[in-house]
């Protein structure tokens, strides 16, 4: 793997500060992303990791992929190459031009979303890891080509100006989590599209989220990180801190509940 830095520029920033995303092209190569791609298709084909990692076989899934491709959740604890990415010096250039501070990191998950997969409804992170104060920040890596057809991202520009929404249930039809918010009044959602390599980097309270994959025969895999500025005082228990160093790093349980009550601290 590579340690060349690729540091955002300044319009990339202001970009990012008017939004609320923006996305590094080619942050990692076709070749790293390819490798990445072979990595989770292998680990999926190894089977299940108890607490983290449960694929059933096609025949126990009663029609939904999902079952047999589910999330990846926090394979950086018990994976190398996954500790490696979430820990990669490019993503740290990055965050810290964002933050304007050092990072902790504080999850990594890997989704399959082959064709047929249902998305994930509107939703913004900071809802589950109630970071105070301030905000989380994720690192989305495109690991195949990702847009509308195979259920690539769309964000709300703007909307990480927002306080934490009130979400409602979600169309589990089209989406595998259950809770969805609404785009405000004079805002709309956007697709990004990115190509193998590029990472999204988004606010904590930018509304995001996913279609299902209408495509015949193309997954859309994507490694993901969260992380929070060092600044933090308190996150929800579900999610374990660690620097750049890959020390852990210890902060109080978060005691803010938000706007609604129901946060989970299970991950989004």
């Amino acid at each position: 793997m590579t340690t060349t830095i690729s540091v955002l520029t300044d319009e990339q920033i202001a970009h990012f500060e008017r939004d609320g995303f923006v996305v590094a092209r080619g942050l990692f190569s076709p070749d790293e992303a390819a490798q990445m791609r072979e990595h989770f298709m292998a680990m999926h084909d190894a089977g299940p990791v108890e607490g983290y990692f449960n694929p059933l076989p096609l025949d126990a899934t009663d029609g939904d992929i999902l079952k047999h491709y589910p999330r990846i959740m926090h394979p950086h604890r018990w994976d190398a190459t996954s500790e490696a990415y979430m820990f990669d010096a490019r993503l740290e250039s990055c965050l810290r031009d964002l933050f304007g501070e050092p990072v902790l990191a504080a999850q990594s998950m890997l989704y399959f979303k082959p064709p047929g997969a249902r998305g994930q409804a509107l939703h913004q992170d900071n809802f589950y890891l109630k970071v105070q104060p301030g905000t989380c920040m994720a690192a989305w890596c495109a690991l195949d080509d990702a847009d509308e057809d195979n259920g690539g991202l769309f964000a709300v520009p703007g909307s990480h100006r927002l306080d934490v929404l009130c979400p409602h249930e979600a169309d589990l039809t089209k989406s595998f989590t259950v809770e969805e918010v609404d785009v405000p009044v004079g805002m709309a959602a956007v697709p990004v599209n990115l190509n193998a390599g590029d990472v999204l980097f988004f606010n904590g309270s930018t509304i995001h989220g996913s279609y299902p994959n209408t495509s015949l025969n193309r997954f859309r895999r994507a490694f993901i990180c969260h992380y929070v500025p060092e600044s933090t005082v308190e996150i929800s228990d579900w999610y374990s801190l660690q620097n750049f160093h890959g020390e852990p790093v210890s902060r109080a349980t978060s005691t803010w509940g938000g706007p609604c009550g129901t946060e989970s601290t299970t991950g989004p």
